[in-house]
């Protein structure tokens, strides 16, 4: 037999080969697919929970190391440079400087504080004038308020009083005139008055 029949039937049991295992290939998927589906949906749950689990933790680790690693390699590098400079300066508050370090965090964070204390202080002295001032206005405004009524309320007592004389002078003097009058008509009827 030829070496290219050789080769021919080759590639048709090859062929044949590769379509039975494409076939077995598909009833597998179709078999364990859901199966695969699970497992994924699984994997990604679990792997949210790790990274939920783990993202706290290296937060923590941060702040650890920046509070305590960090500090040291700084204040290292600080002190190898102050000693590596040829014409060192003091600058800042050195009188709080231990040796030409850094100032210390306690006196820091007191003085942060109390400034903060000295500004909110101040910020409540100030609201509260204003609140003061605003009163003060509206209470003497309910007193010029309370004189107006008060002056309005003289002026009309007044002229009541007054109006009320004029009524009872004016009723004596009627009254007068009528029995004035009664007396004459009387006598020009010739009947005595009464």
């Amino acid at each position: 037999m030829p070496i290219t029949a050789k080769r021919r039937k080759a590639r048709k049991e090859a062929e044949i080969t590769l379509a039975r295992l494409q076939d077995l290939a598909k009833d597998q998927a179709d078999r364990l697919g859901p199966y695969a589906d699970q497992a994924r949906d699984q994997a990604a749950l679990t792997l949210l929970q790790a990274r939920g689990w783990t993202a706290p933790r290296l937060e923590t680790a941060a702040q650890r190391v920046e509070d305590t690693v960090a500090p040291r390699v700084a204040g290292m590098l600080t002190n190898a440079a102050q000693r590596i400079d040829p014409k060192p300066t003091r600058q800042g508050l050195g009188v709080f400087r231990k040796g030409g370090g850094r100032i210390p965090r306690g006196i820091v964070i007191g003085g942060a504080a109390l400034v903060g204390g000295v500004i909110v202080y101040s910020l409540i002295r100030l609201r509260q004038a204003s609140q003061d001032a605003e009163w003060q206005e509206h209470l003497d405004q309910a007193r010029e308020q309370v004189r107006e009524t008060r002056d309005n309320l003289q002026e009309k007592a007044a002229q009541v009083a007054d109006d009320a004389a004029e009524a009872a002078k004016d009723t004596k003097t009627k009254e007068k005139v009528r029995a004035t009058g009664n007396g004459n008509r009387a006598q020009e009827n010739g009947r005595p008055g009464k």
